[in-house]
């Protein structure tokens, strides 16, 4: 039987709170919060987070018939795990996710920086987290508002510079697990189509497109996310 892992990125609360519909829908899904977030020390590149990840689940006698889950820096490490261990991984799904350094737009990790000492860019950093999540339902928004607050612009800037820094070109058209990318098509930032990249670059991937989600799918649409984890699964 497939484990399901859901890994978090910097953004919905930067913490494992984000998939809250899928825990509850998925009772032995397994969500760690990354070091460095909520508690811990943060690892300084997807490669470190990744072996975090695989030390965490072996220690729980997971490693075998993984499914990884992830968006943003999830994603990333789910990616890199498949690559590194395909043995231990049957699937992948990710989302808002790129196989190459991304573009950001200009003042992009100085405003994370900035909020550190400014009260009032500290406020611009929270609504920007806001936001992002104009499509999550309130009541969770403002639950991951408060995970944020705990976490902080210092995380979110080392895990952005992690993602820009993140570059599996080279090995991506060797990936052996099963993979399933998800794009938001109402995503706030408009990012260029990264998975749609990753897709073509993969031989037996699939790709799909959400009219009604944006930049955190499973938040957003948990419903549909779930369905298509749930057939993801049932396939592989």
């Amino acid at each position: 039987m497939p484990q399901l892992v859901f890994l978090h990125g910097p953004g919905a609360g930067a913490c494992a709170d984000a998939y809250t519909y899928q825990r509850k829908h998925f009772p032995d899904s397994v969500a760690p919060n990354l070091p460095g977030h909520l508690e811990g020390t943060r690892c300084p590149d997807v490669a470190r987070y990744t072996e975090w990840v695989r030390g965490w689940l072996w220690a729980q006698g997971l490693n075998k018939d993984l499914v990884l889950v992830g968006y943003t820096l999830g994603a990333s490490i789910a990616l890199q795990y498949g690559l590194d261990y395909p043995d231990e991984v049957k699937g992948l799904v990710v989302m808002t996710v790129a196989a190459r350094p991304k573009v950001r737009a200009s003042g992009t990790y100085e405003m994370r920086l900035r909020a550190l000492e400014d009260p009032k860019v500290y406020e611009d950093w929270l609504a920007f987290q806001r936001k992002a999540m104009h499509l999550v339902e309130s009541g969770l928004r403002e639950r991951l508002m408060e995970r944020h607050r705990q976490v902080g612009p210092l995380s979110q800037y080392h895990d952005l510079m992690a993602i820009d820094a993140f570059d599996v070109r080279a090995r991506i058209a060797t990936l052996k697990p099963k993979l399933l990318l998800l794009r938001g098509l109402q995503d706030h930032g408009n990012p260029p189509e990264y998975e749609k990249e990753i897709h073509e670059a993969v031989p037996g991937s699939k790709y799909i497109k959400l009219p009604d989600a944006g930049h955190f799918p499973p938040m957003e649409i948990p419903d549909k996310v779930n369905a298509l984890i749930a057939d993801f699964v049932a396939a592989i």
